[in-house]
């Protein structure tokens, strides 16, 4: 059960909760799309036994407030060092999932120096020429029935915002991940809705870069395989 108290921080005019356990090195940890921070409730125990961990939800996700602002991943990484400012931390370890994992580029990309290693799992770079087709067009589909619907319903707008970022691009290409100068891992599963020509890509662009397939895994790996992720994880923090 995921029973942590969060710590809340004022990011422009949202609260952002910040789930904030453990001592040492600054690990930070993004949920991906539509989740919270309670994804990592396989992680958070194991990791807390090396690393001070900050599991943070995404405006509009979980309990952090929504706020008026547009949506978007660019606002996401300035909430992000809002809340690092915040906690004193200037300089973290970044792992993010899947959509948390494009937020983790977004935000190394901008604040470089707050980053020290950085994991991706099941990010992406290419909105639909990245994800697996039987994934990607359903979230058209439904993001098209929102959109409508969003104009009477503030439940289903808020949604729609947060699907919308499985849909537009966030600013970020396939080029820019050259600037990812910190090393870098990326995860995924054998059978990840990420497309494997996406995540070769992205290892080929980013300097100091390696990939671990997950055998028989899809895209949850770290709920479903947590032994071998947690411990591949901490083997790569730790240089091992």
């Amino acid at each position: 059960m995921f029973d942590l108290q969060p710590r809340w921080i004022l990011c422009g005019d949202a609260q952002i909760a910040c789930y904030d356990v453990g001592q040492g090195q600054p690990l930070v940890l993004l949920h991906g799309n539509g989740e919270s921070s309670a994804y990592w409730k396989a992680q958070i125990p194991e990791f807390t036994r090396f690393y001070r961990v900050l599991a943070v939800d995404s405006r509009g996700h979980g309990a952090s407030e929504r706020g008026a602002v547009e949506l978007t991943f660019a606002q996401m990484a300035e909430d992000l060092k809002t809340v690092l400012d915040a906690c004193g931390v200037r300089k973290a370890h970044i792992l993010g999932f899947s959509d948390g994992g494009d937020l983790a580029i977004k935000f190394a990309l901008t604040y470089p120096n707050y980053v020290d290693k950085l994991i991706l799992n099941g990010a992406n770079v290419e909105m639909f020429a990245g994800i697996k087709p039987h994934v990607q067009l359903p979230v058209y589909v439904g993001y098209a029935l929102l959109h409508g619907l969003g104009r009477i319903s503030r439940r289903a707008a808020r949604k729609r915002d947060v699907l919308g970022l499985m849909v537009h691009p966030y600013g970020v290409r396939m080029d820019d991940l050259s600037q990812l100068t910190m090393p870098t891992l990326i995860l995924v599963g054998e059978h990840d809705m990420v497309r494997d020509s996406q995540t070769r890509e992205m290892a080929a662009h980013i300097p100091h870069c390696r990939v671990e397939v997950f055998r028989d895994g899809d895209h949850f790996i770290a709920a479903k395989q947590p032994s071998r992720f947690n411990r591949t994880v901490i083997e790569f923090l730790l240089g091992r």
